[in-house]
C-alpha cells in the first residue's frame, strides 16, 4: 500500500482565468478531480474515512457510501465563495474550517470515498439549458450511481428536480 508523502498544494486554490458558460464549469469540474485525486492518497483521508465507516459490517459498499455521505452532509457546514471569487479548497482544508461550498463539500465526498475504494464522479447540474448551478457527488455500486447531495438535508440517492443540464466528470 502506498500513500503520497510528497509536499502538498496550499489548502485553498484560487481559480482565476476560468472561463464563463459551460466551458468554465468544465474546467472546474477538471480542478474538483485533480484534488480529489491527489487527497483521496493522503493518509489522514482515508484514516477518516474508516474510521467513519467502522461500525459497517465488512463489504456493505451501500452502507459505507451512506455513513460517509451523512458525515460530509451534516458535520461540515454550507457556506459560499468569496463573493465574486470562484475557489475550491482542498479536502483537508474543508476538514480544518469544517465549511465549504458545494464543490467543497463534493471534493471532501469525492476524496473519502475514493480512499476506500468506492468510484466516484462530479455532477454539475442546471436548471436552465446549458447553465450549471451546482454540482453533486454520485458513487457506483455495480451498474448502479447513486446520487449524494450535501447541501441539503436529503437521504442519499435524493437527486433535485428539474434538472435540464448535466454534465459528468468521472474522478
Amino acid at each position: 500500500m502506498h500513500f503520497d508523502n510528497r509536499p502538498r498544494q496550499p489548502l485553498t486554490a484560487t481559480l482565476q482565468a476560468i472561463p464563463d458558460g459551460k466551458a468554465g464549469t468544465i474546467a472546474t469540474l477538471k480542478i474538483m478531480r485533480d484534488v480529489t485525486n491527489a487527497a483521496k492518497r493522503a493518509l489522514p483521508i482515508r484514516s477518516l474515512a474508516v474510521q467513519i465507516t467502522n461500525g459497517e459490517y465488512q463489504k456493505d459498499w451501500l452502507n459505507e457510501i451512506k455513513r460517509i455521505h451523512q458525515f460530509v452532509r451534516d458535520e461540515i457546514r454550507y457556506v459560499r465563495d468569496v463573493r465574486d471569487v470562484e475557489t475550491i479548497q482542498t479536502p483537508e482544508a474543508t476538514l480544518k474550517i469544517k465549511a465549504g461550498d458545494c464543490d467543497d463539500k463534493s471534493t471532501l465526498l469525492a476524496a473519502l470515498l475514493e480512499s476506500i475504494g468506492h468510484p466516484t464522479r462530479f455532477v454539475a447540474v442546471g436548471f436552465q439549458p446549458d447553465d450549471f448551478a451546482h454540482v453533486l457527488v454520485e458513487s457506483r455500486i455495480g451498474a448502479k450511481w447513486i446520487p449524494l447531495e450535501t447541501t441539503e438535508p436529503v437521504p442519499a440517492g435524493w437527486y433535485p428536480k428539474g434538472v435540464v443540464s448535466r454534465l459528468v466528470i468521472h474522478n
